[in-house]
């Protein structure tokens, strides 16, 4: 895919605006559930490269929590469940400001952290990818609509 339409602008009340790639080539990105707005891919990027350097830099699985264009919270995650436990503590650097939140991962979902961010209020997430279990887990919030994009790694 090389185009595709969004919700709304930076807004609800802006017409849509739409990603595409000036060359014409497919996009780093698939949209696997929902439907994101300008904003929400605002943050999803911002908080890829964040958890995709915080990875490169520090060797570990790496979460972090955007509102607004601006992180709420970050971390790299320790063994024992590691992206879960990165994902616990970047929403957990400030509850308030993560509420309703971008989450990124820099590794692939797992079941137990979808089961994490199931009860948490978001409008979506990016990561590497999804394991089925967790995906399925994913598509059931928001009463079917939580965004959910997947994204090149590379």
């Amino acid at each position: 895919m090389n185009e595709f339409q969004l919700k709304y602008g930076t807004n609800p009340n802006q017409k849509p605006a739409r990603i595409y790639m000036a060359d014409g080539s497919d996009l780093p990105v698939q949209i696997l559930n929902g439907r994101p707005g300008y904003i929400n891919f605002l943050d999803a990027f911002n908080s890829w490269q964040l958890v995709r350097d915080l990875k490169k830099a520090l060797g570990q699985p790496a979460a972090a929590s955007f509102k607004h264009v601006s992180p709420a919270g970050a971390a790299i995650g320790l063994p024992l469940d590691e992206t879960l436990r990165a994902n616990a503590r970047a929403r957990g650097a400030d509850r308030m400001s993560s509420f309703g939140d971008w989450i990124a991962l820099s590794d692939v979902c797992d079941l137990s952290t979808a089961k994490l961010i199931q009860h948490e209020v978001s409008d979506g997430i990016i990561a590497p990818g999804y394991d089925a279990d967790a995906l399925e887990v994913l598509k059931s919030k928001k009463k079917g609509g939580y965004a959910i994009v997947q994204i090149d790694a590379d």
